[in-house]
Parts: structure tokens; sequence; C-alpha cells
């Protein structure tokens, strides 16, 4: 089955919040009740400016390698603090939407619009400015990644 894919652009309310597309949101098991439950993700500040949205399940397959890692190597531990510090786990409301926290937002430069990306096992969160200036920038080495590995 095919993950989360597109691109969609929404607002942010005053209280930091946005709503998942409604496509997406159906790909959530029974969309009716996870909205009802209150549906959990993580998100993560990624190193690039933007944020990753985790389904549960999914973290917990990326926190495996986290959890392997021993505290007593002080490269290894110093990643799973810089690892768990970008971390934070938030709820979807019933009506579908996540309040970001606001260092997160700050992370992100996002303020009033937010582009969301399904990309399959997660979303990705840009501002909508931050996207666009990376893609110009990386015009040419998408070309050449993209050759590289496709």
């Amino acid at each position: 089955m095919a993950g989360f894919i597109g691109k969609e652009q929404h607002s942010i309310d005053e209280k930091g919040r946005f709503m998942i597309p409604a496509r997406f949101r159906k790909l959530l098991g029974d969309g009716k009740e996870a909205r009802a439950k209150g549906a959990i993700f993580y998100v993560m500040k990624a190193f690039d400016g933007s944020l990753e949205l985790y389904e549960p399940e999914i973290w917990a397959e990326k926190e495996k390698g986290l959890m392997s890692l021993s505290d007593f190597n002080p490269d290894e531990r110093m990643l799973k603090t810089m690892m768990y510090e970008r971390l934070d786990s938030v709820e979807m409301d019933r009506q579908g939407r996540i309040a970001l926290p606001k260092d997160f937002l700050l992370h992100a430069a996002i303020v009033k619009d937010i582009v969301i990306i399904g990309a399959n096992v997660k979303m990705i969160l840009w501002s909508p400015e931050k996207l666009t200036s990376m893609i110009r920038e990386s015009g040419t080495r998408f070309q050449v990644l993209a050759g590289r590995y496709f």
C-alpha cells in the first residue's frame, strides 16, 4: 500500500495548529477512529530546517536504532541526546488538527502557512518560503542525485 504522497499548503492558526490533509487522514487506520481517539504523532526537528511527522509505529522502528546505542559511549550518548532533544509527541484533535510546539514552529520558520509533503512513511513540514528557497538552491543538485539513485 502506498503511504503519504502529495503536497498541500494549509494555514496555521493562532494556536499553532494545522490541518492534516484529508487524504492523509484516510491512511491513518480507520480515519474516524484515529480522530476520535486523538491519534498521536511524533514530530522531529530535521537538520534541513523542516519538521518530520511520524506515526507511532514508524517512529518505533526508528527508535530501535537509538535504543541500541550505548549510554557509556560518549558519541552514542550525545547522538541519543541530540535526537531526543529534537523530538516531541503531538496529538491530532477530532477536527484533524495538530498543534505544533512553539520551538518547533520557530525551528522551521513556520508562521502563517505550512506545506505538508507526503513522503511515504512520514510527512515533511516546511514553511513555504524555506521550501521554495531550498528547491531553488538545490536545483542542479537534485538532477545529479536523481540521476545517481534513479
